[in-house]
């Protein structure tokens, strides 16, 4: 039986997970989202099935994705019924959904444990490049970037040249980006943003993971989609994005992220910027692989740029620090308390120097990006 503290600590995950996902004024669509993290954290059943997790395999979201698998291998009625599918939109949710659920995962709850003992979390939420190409915009365009992210996946952030982007602000749409691509990443910005005149141009990319993952693989693209949130426009980004991927692979290396990003770093173009993308990874690193890492910048002996999507540490509504190590403007702190939120962050070395700021805030699946206002 797990015990009351690891209840805890998953119920304030999840309903952080529900309200960062589906604030009061998302879209109808992320209902469904929502109301799967609320009944992680209020029902018995899901709650003791989660909190068996061991922590540091994210419980809410594995268990969220277990269930996922399960339900679209074996499509119960009526619970199959709720989840979208690639090109069908989203399906009407009603008070049968939370009952339905419960029902599944106790009468499967061996195999769901079983898929939570052999696999991880792995959210592949390519929109999340939208918020990499607004950091860009404030580096220098003209110069060719070696571009390495940082537990990539299946590498779907590695294309960000591949896509094509829309900012919608209050002066209107910004588009940038691939005319001809088959997929456009939509995002609502507030505050002021620099608006992206152009996607840099990738000399070099290479995406570094644990456990990389291989879309050509069918039972690998089964298990990535039970991860993704069940919304709609997610679930059709995601098939997009995963076919562009399997067109024109990239290079994915197996490994840590502060040994074998070093190697990695080392055989990039001199020529190039070093870009390192890290979204919604180092908050689940350790503290001390997190120093270790934000060491290994001023060791690479050349000009790097670290772009960070995270929410703040500790994850929840507790979270008060940035994985880059840099100060928190209490905007961003009131966001993390209201929800888990991404913190924009950007930390440069020149000449061996470190220097940075946080930028701004993100939705975890990208729908919006807001702009801090703040002194430079």
């Amino acid at each position: 039986m797990p015990s009351d503290e690891a209840r805890d600590r998953v119920r304030d995950q999840s309903l952080g997970i529900a309200a960062g996902w589906s604030p009061p004024d998302a879209p109808a669509s992320w209902a469904l989202t929502a109301e799967l993290f609320r009944a992680i954290a209020e029902e018995d059943t899901l709650l003791d099935l989660a909190a068996a997790i061991p922590a540091d395999r994210l419980p809410p979201l594995l268990l969220s994705a277990a269930l996922r698998h399960l339900v679209a291998r074996d499509a119960p009625v009526p619970l199959a019924g709720y989840f979208p599918t690639a090109g069908a939109g989203q399906p009407p949710l009603d008070a049968g959904f939370r009952p339905a659920l419960v029902a599944f995962a106790a009468e499967h709850a061996d195999e769901v444990a079983g898929l939570c003992r052999e696999h991880r979390y792995q959210m592949n939420e390519v929109r999340r490049s939208a918020d990499v190409l607004a950091v860009l915009a404030e580096i220098d365009p003209d110069r060719p970037i070696a571009l390495v992210d940082l537990g990539t996946g299946a590498g779907l952030g590695l294309h960000l040249d591949r896509y094509r982007y829309r900012y919608t602000g209050d002066d209107g749409d910004v588009v940038v980006g691939d005319p001809d691509s088959a997929l456009e990443l939509a995002c609502t910005v507030r505050g002021d943003p620099p608006a992206p005149r152009a996607v840099p141009r990738i000399a070099a990319r290479a995406g570094i993971d644990v456990e990389p993952l291989d879309l050509d693989d069918a039972g690998v693209r089964a298990w990535l989609a039970a991860c993704i949130p069940p919304e709609t426009g997610a679930v059709d980004r995601f098939a997009a994005a995963s076919a562009i991927a399997r067109a024109d692979p990239a290079r994915l290396v197996r490994g840590d992220l502060v040994d074998t990003a070093a190697a990695v770093c080392a055989e990039m173009p001199a020529e190039a910027l070093l870009v390192l993308v890290d979204t919604f990874v180092h908050v689940f690193l350790p503290d001390d692989e997190r120093d270790r890492f934000r060491a290994l910048l001023s060791r690479l002996g050349r000009d790097v740029e670290w772009i960070s999507v995270d929410p703040l540490v500790p994850l929840g509504p507790e979270g008060r620090d940035s994985v880059q190590g840099l100060p928190v403007p209490e905007r961003a702190l009131e966001a993390s308390r209201a929800g888990v939120t991404g913190v924009v962050g950007r930390l440069s070395v020149r000449d061996g120097a470190v220097s940075g700021r946080v930028l701004g805030l993100a939705h975890p699946g990208a729908a919006w990006l807001e702009w801090l206002d703040q002194p430079r």
